[in-house]
């Protein structure tokens, strides 16, 4: 039983650090050395991307969430590769009428690997009003 608990305290201190960003018109949770395929990018491999619009940003002290983007949050990126998803069939019919449509659709991706996920705290606090911080709370040893 202790380890499963030990196994469980592991995981949940290395989650962190993390973003959820807005890439390709969809919302990814983002976390350093883990890699994501997203919709394919005008990149070549090992070029560096960095996606600016953070919608959420926690790190070990606090959790800051954008209005609707944090502001100076940066998420670097790598690409990996580029790939192709999986085969998706359509099939469109009409019945009675002896009209039948079979198509197929494969999704162009690119995987990239996440570097870093920071922000610029050079930038004074009391100019942005659009972030909301929240600071974790301790639990009082009893």
């Amino acid at each position: 039983m202790t380890n499963s608990k030990n196994s469980s305290n592991n995981s949940s201190e290395s989650n962190e650090l993390y973003a959820i960003a807005e890439t390709s018109g969809q919302q990814f949770w983002f976390e350093v050395d883990r890699y994501y395929d997203i919709d394919r990018l005008n990149a070549k491999e090992k070029d560096k991307i960095t996606l600016e619009k953070v919608l959420l940003l926690k790190d070990k002290e606090s959790i800051t969430i954008g209005k609707p983007y944090v502001k100076d949050a940066k998420i670097e990126l790598e690409v990996v590769s580029h790939k192709r998803d999986k085969k998706i069939l359509v099939y469109k019919m009409r019945p009675k009428k002896k009209t039948r449509r079979k198509m197929g659709h494969r999704q162009e991706l690119t995987r990239v690997m996440v570097k870093s996920i920071k922000i610029d705290k050079s930038a004074p606090k009391s100019s942005s009003k659009k972030e909301e911080t929240v600071k974790k709370e301790t639990k009082p040893k009893s």
